[in-house]
């Protein structure tokens, strides 16, 4: 089915309300989903320097034990706050815990060690094999911040590989002038020659080694890039103010937890950053994101699930995003590609994505996909974005666009991408390659999604395909391209002023 341009003129244009800033409460009280109340921890007035602990600021007296010995006597005290002052501070891994509020004052700069042996092998071996400790994590914990003006750096140019083509002729001969080796083709830069055959070793161990200790992984240490900061199974969790930055991977990566406030945090890694994402929310529940900045290799703001929920609601919900700007990133607001825990009930009101490859990104494919309804952006500003301002895809690195995916790996019941129930309302965007792109799956269309009073500048229109109940109403789409609405076995199509 195509519509010709002429339909267009008949939408009605209206501007997305006007964005007004609010309280973090305001949001939550006006999600339009019932949203459970998050209550920010509390800590004694307690404090704990680490100056006091034998930490030396002098930019190469590794910090380690002092964080260590600070964190541990607030906990036998009973709790309170972990300070540290301004300064430049070379550490190794930080373990937070229980009632412990790390505190960065505006001037400390928290440099995590370029030194790889400083970070330990952990995990369960075996099948699971072991991970590289993240510079920062806690898990099972419950009352933990980490609050303050300060900047955490991970160090992330010491583990990364760099593809050629993200970076100019000039940073790419630096690269090779600091000794590190290229693939084959040269064209990937790796940091070290660990980490380049890392990738081919890991795979050998695991097919040869049925029981790998740690020993055995400290070969490919190089290989497995750890996340910033980790936080899993935690709970009543504050994440305020801090600077993020710098990561071998993901930058800021809450799993499984509940209860959990992100609020005024900056997140930076270079847009070269392989596998940089900002801040991706995997199966955590009752979240709430507050005026964040986020620049980022990978997904801006991404929400994941994985794994078995017994939550009616799947393993990733109510979660509220509010008055947040993400920059360069490869989508602004992100769900997936890991769905296959499912999710429900999640909002991201009063954003603005400046550059981003994608504006509102939606992507699984068969294998890892799942339920996913009752998602809700609203009053999103764009600009510059490289691909589509909206985007739903179903076939994410896997197969072909719109292709059906049977017998494709994983398309047993339960594990192919559901994307249902969405509502889009407010928008405007000032430039992208494409308006609105939709492609589903033939045995599982994207369905019932409103898009609403939208203003869409783009070089391409909207293209559907496996689509079923798509409703546009006021909506209009300044695009060049005629027609401006294409559809390919799609159902349900409604064009409304």
């Amino acid at each position: 089915m195509k519509l010709p341009l002429a339909v267009l003129s008949t939408l009605l244009a209206l501007a997305p309300t006007t964005v007004t800033a609010a309280s973090a409460e305001h949001y939550l009280k006006s999600a339009p989903f019932p949203m459970p109340e998050i209550v920010a921890p509390t800590f004694p007035e307690r404090t704990f320097r680490i100056t006091d602990f034998g930490a030396v600021s002098d930019g190469h007296t590794l910090a380690t034990q002092a964080f260590a010995n600070a964190i541990a006597a607030c906990v036998k005290a009973g709790g309170g706050h972990v300070v540290v002052p301004p300064g430049l501070w070379i550490t190794g891994p930080i373990v937070l815990a229980s009632n412990v509020d790390l505190h960065a004052e505006r001037g400390a700069l928290i440099q995590f060690t370029p030194d790889h042996s400083q970070y330990p092998l952990v995990g369960a071996g075996g099948k699971a094999g072991f991970v590289t400790q993240s510079p920062i994590s806690g898990d099972n914990l419950s009352n933990v911040a980490i609050t303050g003006q300060g900047i955490f750096d991970g160090a992330g140019e010491t583990w990364r590989p760099v593809k050629r083509v993200k970076v100019t002729a000039a940073q790419w001969k630096s690269l090779l002038a600091s000794g590190g080796p290229t693939n084959s083709d040269d064209t990937v830069w790796w940091p070290t020659r660990a980490a380049a055959q890392g990738e081919a070793a890991l795979k050998l161990l695991r097919s040869t080694n049925r029981n790998p200790t740690v020993a055995d992984y400290l070969a490919v240490r190089d290989f497995l890039r750890p996340k910033l900061l980790v936080l899993s199974n935690c709970r009543n969790v504050l994440i305020e103010d801090v600077t993020l930055r710098n990561s071998p991977a993901f930058v800021c990566y809450p799993v499984r937890c509940t209860n959990l406030i992100i609020r005024g945090v900056n997140i930076f890694n270079e847009f070269w950053a392989q596998n940089g994402d900002g801040i991706d929310l995997s199966a955590c529940t009752n979240a709430l994101l507050y005026r964040c900045n986020v620049s980022a290799g990978d997904d801006g703001i991404c929400m994941k699930s994985s794994g078995k929920s017994k939550s009616p609601d799947g393993a990733l919900n109510h979660v509220v995003i509010a008055e947040c700007t993400v920059y360069h990133a490869h989508g602004g607001f992100v769900i997936g590609s890991n769905t296959d825990g499912g999710m429900r009930y999640i909002w991201a009101t009063h954003c603005t994505f400046i550059g981003t490859d994608m504006g509102i990104r939606v992507k699984s494919a068969p294998g890892r996909g799942g339920l996913v309804r009752d998602i809700f952006a609203t009053d999103i500003v764009m600009k510059d974005i490289v691909g589509a301002a909206i985007g739903f895809q179903t076939t994410y690195e896997d197969i072909k666009a719109g292709a059906a995916a049977k017998g494709a790996p994983g398309a047993a019941a339960g594990r192919i991408p559901d994307f249902g129930h969405f509502t889009i309302r407010n928008i405007l965007c000032d430039g992208a390659r494409t308006a609105i792109d939709i492609a589903g799956l033939a045995q599982q269309p994207v369905h019932d999604i409103l898009i609403e009073n939208a203003r869409i500048v783009a070089r391409r229109g909207m293209h559907a395909v496996n689509a079923a109940n798509l409703t546009l109403r006021k909506v209009e789409l300044v695009t060049p391209e005629s027609p401006a609405i294409t559809t390919d076995s799609c159902t349900g199509i409604v064009v409304e002023n």
